[in-house]
């Protein structure tokens, strides 16, 4: 039986790309039309699009959505809109927002067939023609920032505040990862230091893997493909993109503007599909490197359908924060819910855990409840939002009954606990038992529990009995646990008078244990997207090559 994976979007004079092609998805297929009419739900429109609509949330006379966005698979230099299709149903909206055209067994084929000799085009072009495509990509998703924070919002009920920041983020990526494009090289090895290296020179190089496969999250649907793919092209390779279901039309737009600031047809393609073509992709032996962020069960999966190739992944976690007794704890309440519930919790770094010094713990947990109880939950696409949907409707039940359980065991939940649709409120839970589901596994939603604790080896301990490690938080001035944090936690990242939540696109990000292995920030991720190969030049020394002085 085959393997599913069910995932959770200027040319160099020595490259000939002939014939030229440029592809674009119609703005028309990414803007659909509004319509007015008290038979459908509410979508408040942006500026760009419709009437003004003052920007409180749902009221008569707003707007709604008309007919789904149309998004094409692109397979082979062509944009495919023919074959099966499969609704996305928005979160908020309650309808149909996009419609995606879904890969079969020949589009596999043909997209694989391509890459293989699309790869040894790109390969060609310069570090700087790479570089150029992808700092002008920069201007465009800064150009296109409400635009695809719109359609963040109807396809995940992201409140635009957080589209924004997300779109402003790709242009930073993009950004960053040309600047990477413009270091790549490699060195001169001291092989003349060993004796019998003595009278040669080896010189090394990043080249290209060749194909990379990039499979992303619909949490932050639009960096994370900038990531992976800008990363991948500036390394030199075609990518084909395994976009998630629940984002098609942001991820087609990302590739889109990608291809408008002159990435050739040739570096990337974008196949909508089940887990039946994540796992051929990943079979395949055209591809040289996978980059995915997900479930751990669904790595598990990716990495057996895998075999013997590159693996670069990021399998979430459920992320501890630590309130010391010396914190600012109007400071670390204040943080904490802005970065507990943004994108209703859904990030893997999310602030899940918050442990805090039993002499403080009354402080904060009510300073922190008032927190939350100040956020805003409603219409996505209104800019005073905080806290839109969820997923879809599953998971916030699933929240819900997270907390419902911790509770029934004993904890109290201070506020929120309840949901609407896909809608949950924000929901902090006190004191809940350590076996809690709450504690061991991973929320991903708008829930956070808050702990005391009494010693700080011991609430370090507590943050490492997990099989996450991915990042962590913690508010003290006290130099001393914050370089004994920074030894004995086990995540890949701490921050310090910060919670878990906070995150650099230039800085190396990812965990340990079941939260992952690799690095996803442009620098690291080229190394991952490229091999060193090495040139050995016998009889040829660049150093001494004599055995004694004469």
């Amino acid at each position: 039986m085959p393997l599913s994976i069910e995932c959770s979007s200027a040319t160099d004079s020595m490259v000939s790309l002939v014939p030229p092609v440029r592809l674009h998805v119609l703005v028309t297929d990414l803007e659909p039309p509004i319509a007015r009419g008290p038979c459908r739900p509410y979508v408040t429109p942006s500026p760009h699009n419709g009437p003004e609509v003052p920007p409180s949330g749902p009221r008569e006379g707003a707007v709604m959505l008309d007919n789904p966005i149309s998004v094409p698979g692109l397979v082979a230099g062509e944009w495919v809109k023919s074959g099966a299709r499969l609704d996305r149903f928005g979160p908020w909206v309650r309808g149909v927002v996009s419609t995606a055209s879904q890969a079969g067994e020949d589009d596999v084929a043909a997209a694989l067939t391509y890459a293989r000799d699309a790869a040894k085009r790109v390969a060609r072009m310069s570090p700087a023609a790479r570089a150029t495509v992808l700092e002008r990509a920069a201007g465009l998703a800064t150009a296109q920032r409400e635009r695809l924070a719109r359609l963040l919002a109807l396809e995940l009920g992201k409140p635009v505040k957080d589209g924004l920041g997300e779109i402003d983020r790709v242009a930073d990526t993009f950004a960053v990862s040309a600047a990477e494009a413009r270091r790549i090289g490699g060195e001169v090895l001291p092989v003349a230091g060993f004796a019998r290296g003595v009278g040669n020179t080896v010189l090394t190089h990043r080249a290209p893997v060749g194909v990379a496969l990039a499979i992303t999250p619909f949490n932050a649907p639009a960096n994370l493909l900038a990531h992976k793919l800008a990363a991948s092209f500036a390394a030199g390779n075609t990518t084909i993109v395994k976009p998630p279901p629940q984002a098609p039309a942001t991820s087609t737009a990302v590739v889109e503007m990608l291809l408008e600031a002159g990435m050739p047809s040739e570096a990337v393609q974008v196949l909508h599909g089940d887990g039946r073509v994540g796992a051929a992709l990943c079979a395949a032996p055209e591809v040289g490197v996978i980059s995915f962020t997900g479930s751990v069960a669904t790595g598990a999966a990716v990495a057996r359908a895998a075999g013997a190739k590159r693996l670069v992944m990021e399998l979430g976690g459920n992320a501890a924060t630590i309130v010391c007794e010396d914190a600012d704890i109007a400071t670390a309440a204040r943080i904490c819910a802005a970065t507990g519930y943004s994108n209703s919790g859904q990030s893997c770094i999310s602030v899940q855990r918050v442990y805090v010094h039993h002499d403080r713990y009354d402080e904060f947990l009510e300073a922190f409840t008032a927190e939350v109880r100040r956020l805003t939950v409603g219409d996505p696409l209104d800019p005073g939002t905080d806290v839109g949907s969820m997923v879809d409707d599953d998971a916030a039940q699933r929240v819900v009954a997270w907390a419902s359980e911790a509770a029934a065991a004993g904890a109290t939940i201070t506020t929120g606990g309840a949901r609407d649709g896909a809608t949950v409120t924000p929901t902090v839970v006190a004191s809940p038992p350590t076996d809690a589901r709450l504690i061991r596994d991973e929320v991903f939603g708008a829930a956070v529990s808050v702990l005391p604790y009494s010693d700080f080896d011991a609430v370090v301990a507590a943050c490492n009995d997990s099989r996450y490690g991915l990042q962590a938080g913690l508010f003290t001035f006290d130099v001393r646990r914050i370089v004994a944090a920074w030894r004995e936690l086990e995540v890949g990242g701490l921050v310090v008078n910060g919670s878990s939540n906070f995150r650099l696109d230039h800085i190396p990000f990812g965990g340990v244990k079941d939260s992952g292995f690799g690095r996803e920030s442009p620098r690291w991720m080229v190394e991952d997207y490229t091999v060193v190969k090495t040139l050995l030049l016998r009889g040829m020394s660049l150093f001494g090559d004599q055995e004694g002085a004469r």
